[in-house]
């Protein structure tokens, strides 16, 4: 096991045991995670929504700096974190702990002691913005993709008065572009005053010597705690604003559930970002801890293809969907001098061309097109056709409705809406493909059906 250990004030000492240290000293060289202040521009949020950020840049950073590739299996993580808060009982007695164990597929050991400096205190104050982040009515988490353009235009037109916040996390990379870029369109149409974006820039520092132990070199890219640091983030930025002001996670019900495709995806080797079992342990432990605002996914019971079919302003969702980037990794195509952006191989991307499909759209340029690239499909000892291959194995099987449940159970009472959900995506992805697909990949789709 690694133990880490969460220092938020200079004078903190590390408790013998500690393996790696991460000071939270932002905009300072002796920091080890680096956060920039502009996020907290004009509020700041009630201490234990601080606290409950904080682990959640502590575990971001301990995910990113933990290599999978060193342990027993190549993949499971022993990750022990301390960290000050407030009310430590709070946070020892809460099931918080149980969800990063979830989110990540790693055996994590969490250990709360009492601070009472508050974490952000020493962030220098920023000028009040024009438009008060702390009076909007609602939180919305955007990561510049399809599904979050779709929930934030949903939002703003079913509600001409809403204000809502939009909250993004960047460290680097193509798709974080995109999140200004929209903005800048969505407050052309509905107004700057409706649609307020706090862009969160936080990742672990760059080793340097005025750190009190050198950051350790980021090891490990498959990073599925981003998810706990997003929610944490947007959590705080409400809590700023009232214990009820909702936070909102727009991800269609079909990849929120992620059943596995094959017996060798089970488990966290699918993504658990946003399944409906981590949401509630996660709701479970912010309430333990005295965070209270509602986490609200309003599309759990559709399917990527629905959305966009049920859209409140399909016009301004066709015009703007080109601009948002659903890919798993849009900088694939640097290498081979293709065009960057949706690469059109991994599993979002065959799920978000199955979706355009759906609404006669799928008209996008994506880097590799698998309705037509033989090879794709034809080159089974390369990677680049895996997750293909898998929603050929996956989609068109005749499977159990038990396999609903192979990534976790469900919340009481959803059982029967998430199965539909899972079986009319399957639906999604197999008529795209019976319709569109050419060469070899037509004869194959030919022999499943």
């Amino acid at each position: 096991m690694t133990a880490y250990e969460l220092l938020t004030t200079p004078t903190q000492q590390p408790d013998p045991g500690t393996d790696v240290i991460l000071d939270w000293q932002p905009e300072t060289a002796a920091s080890n995670i680096e956060c920039k202040r502009d996020f907290f521009a004009g509020w700041r949020p009630t201490r234990s929504a601080a606290d409950l950020f904080i682990v959640g840049a502590a575990a971001y950073s301990v995910d990113k700096l933990a290599a999978r590739a060193d342990t027993r299996d190549a993949w499971t993580r022993e990750l022990h974190l301390r960290f000050p808060a407030e009310d430590s009982a709070s946070f020892n007695e809460s099931s918080l702990a149980g969800a990063l164990r979830f989110l990540t597929g790693d055996h994590w050991t969490l250990s709360a002691h009492d601070e009472t400096a508050d974490p952000l205190a020493r962030l220098a104050p920023l000028p009040a913005a024009p438009n008060p982040i702390t009076t909007v009515d609602a939180i919305c988490l955007f990561s510049g993709g399809l599904d979050s353009l779709c929930g934030v235009i949903d939002l703003l037109e079913q509600d001409a008065s809403l204000k809502l916040a939009l909250v993004s996390h960047y460290d680097g990379g193509q798709a974080t572009s995109k999140q200004s870029q929209i903005h800048a369109r969505l407050t052309a149409h509905y107004g700057a005053d409706r649609v307020l974006l706090r862009r969160l820039w936080l990742r672990p520092a760059p080793p340097n010597p005025h750190q009190r132990q050198r950051t350790p070199e980021p090891a490990e890219t498959t990073t599925r705690g981003r998810s706990f640091l997003f929610l944490t983030a947007a959590l705080a930025l409400a809590s700023a604003s009232g214990p009820t002001i909702p936070v909102y996670l727009p991800e269609n019900g079909y990849i929120a559930l992620n059943v596995p495709l094959s017996r060798a995806r089970t488990g966290s080797a699918s993504t658990r970002t946003t399944h409906p079992h981590y949401l509630q342990l996660l709701v479970d432990a912010a309430s333990t801890i005295g965070v209270t605002n509602p986490l609200i996914n309003p599309y759990r019971y559709k399917t990527k293809g629905q959305m966009l079919q049920e859209s409140r302003n399909s016009r301004l969702l066709k015009k703007l969907t080109p601009d948002t980037v659903s890919c798993s990794h849009p900088e694939a195509a640097r290498m081979q001098q293709r065009p960057q952006g949706n690469c059109g191989y991994c599993f979002p991307c065959l799920i978000r061309r199955a979706a355009l499909a759906t609404v006669g759209w799928d008209t996008e340029e994506f880097s590799w097109n698998v309705l037509t690239d033989t090879a794709l499909i034809a080159d089974t000892d390369k990677q680049r056709g895996a997750d293909l291959r898998a929603v050929l194995n996956g989609a068109f099987a005749d499977r159990a409705d038990t396999d609903l449940l192979r990534n976790a159970p469900l919340p009481a009472g959803t059982h029967t809406e998430h199965l539909r959900v899972w079986r009319e995506g399957n639906e999604e992805l197999r008529t795209w493909l019976k319709h569109g697909a050419t060469g070899m990949l037509a004869q194959v789709v030919g022999r499943l059906t």
